[in-house]
């Protein structure tokens, strides 16, 4: 009974005990019958509430939310719908993948009422039956998809499912606004082997990535040598960028093959040769030695 209806059940009550003070004790029952009426009389619905009423039992109307009124016996309240957002979690254990793999999924769906005439009258209950509803499209959606795809496109999934779900629950009233898969558990002996297989294709990946690379390196040496076979000069001054980058090592020997020296040109050849009988002093005031070898 609601605060309104006990109040004015009480105050009828006070008004018929009061008459009966100074009328008669007959009044004052009569008094007492009419309060319980009206208290049996006025319902009270929330704004998300809907009243499902049945007159002699045939659907009389549906009403709220606000304050209306019945015929007590006539009229039964059959079912108080609650139309606000609902959520109803469900799961799927050791159910096979289209390419036999057992796995564990866990769900939850979004779904409300839109429709409290259906939802209280085409169904005997339809928070049980929207779980069941939920659990078998669930195993029918992992049995039609493959491990790989029930791991990488969950969105797809979710919206399989939601489409599945709200074309069975639609005759019932009930809209289903969304579903998610939370979780997906894998055997541990498949988890390994996946892990495995991942590695493998990243080292795979590397050797391929590191082969391309030596590929153009290769083919920027070969470019070089293209190049320094139309220039000797250019050849030559890389020669002694290479004795002067190693020059530049404390203490460093440096062992010149005497055939390089012979390729050089004359003036650059009398350089090696004083090169290779001096000490050209380092950066820090160190000698280097730099020796031409047969």
């Amino acid at each position: 009974m609601n605060p309104i209806t006990s109040f004015l059940v009480f105050v009828l009550i006070l008004a018929g005990l009061a008459v009966g003070n100074w009328v008669s004790h007959y009044l004052a029952l009569a008094f007492f019958v009419v309060a319980v009426i009206v208290a049996m009389s006025l319902k009270m619905a929330n704004t998300w509430q809907k009243f499902v009423i049945l007159r002699m039992g045939k659907l009389q109307s549906v009403k709220g939310p606000g304050m209306f009124i019945i015929i007590p016996v006539i009229d039964n309240v059959i079912a108080v719908i609650d139309e606000r957002i609902q959520t109803t979690g469900f799961n799927a254990e050791q159910a096979l993948t289209r390419d036999t793999v057992p796995v564990n999924v866990d769900a939850i769906i979004f779904w409300h009422v839109h429709d409290a005439e259906k939802a209280a009258l085409a169904i005997t209950n339809y928070r049980a039956a929207i779980d069941q509803v939920a659990q078998t499209s669930l195993r029918e959606m992992i049995g039609s998809s493959m491990l790989a795809a029930l791991l990488s496109d969950r969105k797809d999934a979710d919206e399989q499912l939601k489409n599945d779900i709200g074309a069975k629950t639609a005759p019932w009233g009930i809209t289903v606004g969304s579903v998610e898969i939370r979780d997906v558990a894998l055997p541990e002996a498949l988890q390994d082997a996946m892990s495995r297989q991942a590695q493998a294709e990243r080292e795979k990946q590397a050797r391929v990535i590191l082969g391309s690379a030596e590929a153009a390196i290769a083919g920027r040496f070969v470019e070089a040598a293209e190049i320094y076979a139309g220039h000797p000069a250019a050849l030559q001054l890389r020669a002694m960028n290479i004795i002067y980058e190693t020059t530049k090592e404390r203490g460093a020997t440096i062992l010149i093959p005497s055939s390089m020296v012979d390729s050089l040109n004359p003036p650059v050849t009398s350089l090696a040769l004083s090169l290779a009988t001096k000490e050209m002093p380092g950066p820090e005031g160190v000698p280097h030695q730099v020796a031409a070898a047969g």
